[in-house]
């Protein structure tokens, strides 16, 4: 069985790789190659930790496995990363299991990697401003990977807890795209894509403070409970999500769809649009949301890019199983 470790992965998954594996993921999904199992999220009752896992199978890409970790909100007191997970890879011939692969950077990469497809598939072409609600260890992936679909001159930024700003706008200063920490109010005035990937619990952004045009990326929301923008902004536009049945239990859609403020089946599977199959955005005055729930295929998708990368570049460790 192969080993990857986590720095293997920084060293191998790049914005690119990421990117084109988590869209080939969206084609094989609408194409009816590959399905997510149904996915395992519970609260510990110990360190206030969640844990999950999320596993499926790729028929097209012969890429079957799970992966399993959560979230443990008291690690930045350790020096690390709040989301700790690792990916397991199967033979699907066998059953044997061929990789273990690092979970923590390329869970924030294929994360960034869903927004930015939705960016690059539904974002009007000429935004120049980018919003982004957060500012916790994913923001900087998600403002990176979006930097990269649109010439955006601008990033403006909100978080509920503002001091923690300065470190986003350190984070990503090398970019050369002006930073401004501004109020949800001028943030959604101004903002052509909006970004939102905090862990929120209510809505923070509404409807009043979206401007027709926007797109909008919502990445937080991966559990039942969770909640980053109101249910009447999801009403009020195109919705697209990674897998409709994820969506409507944990993603940003249940809520909607609880308050009879929209239709299951109005929700649109991101891949169709990939495929050509949904035109995606029909108009510059029409609001597009992206509800990112985050699936256990686009972890498989970049895990054994990874290991494949990994293994060729003698950056991975063969151990007896």
């Amino acid at each position: 069985m192969l080993v990857v470790t986590e720095e293997a992965c920084r060293r191998v998954i790049g914005r690119a790789e990421a990117f084109a594996a988590v869209e080939g993921v969206f084609a094989a999904m609408a194409r009816g190659a590959a399905r997510n199992f149904p996915v395992l999220r519970e609260a510990l009752g110990h360190a206030d930790a969640i844990y999950g896992v999320k596993s499926g199978f790729d028929a097209q890409g012969l890429v079957l496995g799970l992966k399993s970790g959560g979230y443990w909100p008291g690690n930045a007191a350790r020096g690390l990363t709040n989301h700790q997970s690792v990916v397991i890879l199967f033979d699907p011939d066998s059953g044997r299991p061929t990789a273990m692969v690092g979970g923590n950077h390329l869970t924030a990469m294929r994360t960034a990697a869903a927004a930015a497809v939705s960016i690059a598939r539904l974002a009007r072409a000429d935004a120049r401003v980018l919003g982004i609600l957060g500012a916790g260890f994913q923001s900087a992936f998600q403002i990176r990977a979006a930097l990269a679909q649109r010439p955006f001159e601008r990033i403006l930024a909100w978080n509920y807890h503002p001091e923690m700003l300065p470190r986003l706008a350190a984070a990503v200063a090398d970019t050369g795209v002006p930073f401004e920490s501004v109020s949800l109010d001028a943030l959604g005035a101004a903002a052509d894509v909006i970004i939102t990937v905090t862990s929120s619990f209510a809505p923070q952004l509404m409807k009043a403070h979206v401007r027709p045009g926007t797109h909008l990326a919502c990445m937080g929301t991966d559990t039942r409970g969770k909640q980053e923008v109101e249910p009447a902004l999801l009403a009020a536009a195109s919705v697209f999500t990674d897998e409709v049945a994820q969506a409507v239990s944990i993603g940003e859609c249940q809520h909607a769809v609880a308050a009879g403020l929209l239709a299951e089946d109005a929700i649109i599977p991101l891949g169709a649009v990939v495929l050509g199959a949904h035109p995606g955005r029909r108009s510059e005055d029409e609001i597009t949301l992206y509800d990112g729930t985050g699936i256990g295929l686009q972890d498989l998708a970049v895990a054994a890019v990874a290991a494949r990368l990994a293994r060729a570049q003698g950056l991975a460790t063969e151990v007896d199983w």
